[in-house]
Parts: C-alpha cells; structure tokens; sequence
C-alpha cells in the first residue's frame, strides 16, 4: 500500500482530507476525526534508520493508534515497529510500500479511528461509505 492509496482509502471511509501542517516536512499527513479532531493516522517520510533498518535512505510510514493488546504481535512482523515519534504502548507504525499488506493496514486505520472516535464507539462503528 503506498500513500496515495492510504490518502484515497481515508478520504473514501471517513471523508477525512489529509493536513499538511508543518512547513518543513511537507510530505507529513495528518488525519483527523472530524467530530472530535483527534488525529487517528499520521504519515510520514523518515530515515530507515530511525525505524532500525539496516539500509541507507527513507521510507514512507504511518502511524494509527492500535489497541495495545496487539502492539506486540504486530512489532514481531515484517513491516510494524512500535511507534516512531508517538506513544508506543497506543500506537504503532507501518512500514508501506508494495509489500505492505493493504488489508491488514487499512484494519489498522478503520480500528484507529474507532479508537478515537468515543461518541460512535458507544453506538457502534459507522464509517462513511
């Protein structure tokens, strides 16, 4: 999954436009909810390095807030580290790219933003369709 995939996927389930908020990292996405304005997902552009890759340059994450309950199984797969630059026990970070799992991701965001959207939580998940 690359990130226009992910900004297309968030615009189409929730009818929520990325925000590019600071002026020196253009390529970073924010995603917020609209009721409550919390953020649910965060893209970004980071040096390998800071993720613990062994290889030279950058790679395109994300950041969704995760039930911590499934934090620790995901950090042991290919393509999740605990949050780069967040919370680690609430949040976690997929690497993407084509071998990014487009599913598993986008049940990551949908599960994202139902953790930060507490008024539709009590009633039940509604997603824009």
């Amino acid at each position: 999954m690359e990130r226009q995939d992910i900004i297309d996927y968030i615009e189409a389930q929730f009818g929520v436009i990325a925000e590019y908020l600071w002026a020196d990292a253009p390529e970073y996405a924010v995603f917020r909810n609209k009721r409550n304005k919390k953020w649910f997902a965060i893209m970004m552009r980071v040096e390998k390095s800071k993720l613990g890759i062994k290889e030279e340059g950058q790679a395109d994450i994300i950041n969704v807030k995760c039930d911590p309950i499934f934090i620790g199984s995901l950090v042991k797969m290919e393509g999740y580290f605990p949050a780069y630059h967040m919370n680690k026990q609430n949040w976690i970070t997929v690497l993407l790219g084509e071998n990014a799992d487009s599913a598993q991701t986008e049940q990551l965001i949908n599960l994202s933003f139902e953790l930060v959207d507490k008024k539709n939580k009590k009633q039940g998940f509604k997603a824009i369709k």
